[in-house]
């Protein structure tokens, strides 16, 4: 995961790991959003992924260069949104005004999340998979969820070794 090692990422505390999920703590974090109207990965992916990328490659206002951050998180919902990290150095005040206005800026509160992790390429069927998985481990823990499930997508498009993805679901 080389390229990975410079980017700013996501930030969480484990606070305790099981066999195959980890429960963690994430910290208030800023994103940009885009809200895409569709269920299914691949469509979602995609299409999300350009309109991001366009804004962060300077289709603002200041026609600025953010940041690339990981991971890259899509809302597992009836209508996918895909969320890129906002970095630090910048607020909803002082973040350019994106080109296309279907960008919105999401204020992500601090939560607890539990997390489950697989490799290789992403799809809406080992996505489903990992997800029946993470909810059967949380059951057989006795620990309750909410049904807000994202999935984080951590590897740049061109990568194609030591993948990682996971599925997360915030603990209520």
């Amino acid at each position: 995961m080389s390229s990975q090692r410079n980017i700013e990422k996501y930030p969480f505390k484990v606070v305790k790991k099981y066999d195959n999920f980890e429960i963690r703590n994430y910290e208030a974090t800023l994103f940009t959003a885009v809200n895409l109207g569709t269920k299914t990965y691949d469509k979602a992916s995609r299409k999300g992924f350009s309109v991001l990328a366009g804004y962060i490659f300077g289709g603002n206002k200041k026609e600025e260069k953010i940041a690339m951050t990981s991971p890259v998180a899509m809302t597992l919902e009836d209508s996918t949104t895909m969320m890129f990290m906002v970095p630090k150095k910048y607020t909803k005040e002082n973040l350019p005004i994106p080109n296309d206005a279907s960008i919105e800026f999401k204020e992500m509160p601090a939560k607890k999340m539990a997390a489950i992790s697989f490799g290789g390429w992403a799809n809406d069927k080992k996505i489903e998979f990992y997800k029946k998985k993470l909810t059967e481990a949380l059951k057989k823990e006795g620990l309750q969820y909410s049904n807000n499930f994202l999935f984080f997508g951590y590897n740049a498009p061109m990568e194609i070794f030591n993948r990682k993805n996971e599925v997360l679901v915030a603990l209520e």
